[in-house]
């Protein structure tokens, strides 16, 4: 028998597959192709463009507008500038191998130490208003746990450095990010902020495993003595994870 149906054998059903099957397929190559809007086109490690290893081509750019008056920002060509100033060299000419810091490894910013060129401002929740301040300045008050305020601290060569003087909250996500540390004067003296994640609260003490007495001092320091900007938590973050390998020659060793 001849099929009279000017479409054969397509009806509702497989029309309805065929719909959703075009569909998925131009989701896919869209979520593909807007992955790309940061950190693309990839570069080699001598900064000559890669092989992303993709078939689709990096988007046009499309226009952010970033909140609270702080302009607009194109993607992917608005690109954060790379940084230029990083101290380190190949350990071999082969790719894939390490690089290697160059004088003093926990200011060369690279490794466990490495950072971000992020913006030199502070970050704003949805008020417009700095994100992290300190406890003291906002009124804010301790409503569980043991409050470090006043206690020593010890760094990693078990030595009494200062003392926390401040804790510094995420408003917003009522959460403490860093504690604030008034050096004593044989240490640089000032104050110098260290990430909670980077701290620990003992009964009679606040202990920083990462760095030595004598690197205190070199901690990243803040523009302003109530906010702290993205750059310096970047700087800041990347000076504590620095001294985890880099602290003492020790570190560096291999453990086998």
């Amino acid at each position: 028998m001849i099929n009279d149906y000017p479409f054969g054998n397509l009806d509702l059903a497989s029309l309805s597959l065929w719909i959703f099957f075009i569909f998925f397929v131009g989701l896919v190559i869209w979520i593909q192709r807007e992955n790309q809007r940061e950190g693309y086109p990839l570069v080699d490690e001598d900064g000559s463009k890669a092989d992303a290893g993709g078939i689709w081509p990096v988007p046009s750019d499309k226009t952010f507008i970033l909140p609270h008056g702080r302009g607009e920002k194109k993607l992917p060509s608005g690109q954060n500038l790379d940084r230029t100033d990083l101290a380190l060299e190949a350990t071999t000419g082969a790719s894939g191998f390490p690089f290697a810091p160059t004088g003093n490894p926990m200011e060369a910013g690279v490794g466990p130490g490495a950072w971000c060129p992020r913006a030199d401002e502070p970050e704003l929740d949805g008020h417009g208003h700095p994100k992290i301040v300190p406890m003291e300045k906002e009124g804010f008050r301790m409503a569980a746990g043991r409050d470090p305020r006043g206690m020593p601290v010890v760094s990693g060569d078990d030595k009494v450095v200062g003392m926390i003087s401040d804790m510094w909250v995420d408003a917003p996500e009522q959460l403490v990010r860093y504690l604030e540390i008034s050096l004593d004067p044989e240490n640089g003296g000032g104050k110098r902020l260290v990430p909670m994640t980077m701290a620990r609260i003992r009964s009679n003490r606040v202990q920083v495993r990462s760095i030595f007495a004598q690197q205190f001092a070199g901690v990243p320091t803040t523009k302003s003595p109530a906010q702290v900007t993205k750059l310096e938590e970047e700087k800041i973050s990347s000076y504590y994870g620095a001294g985890l390998l880099y602290a003492s020659a020790k570190r560096e060793a291999p453990k086998l």
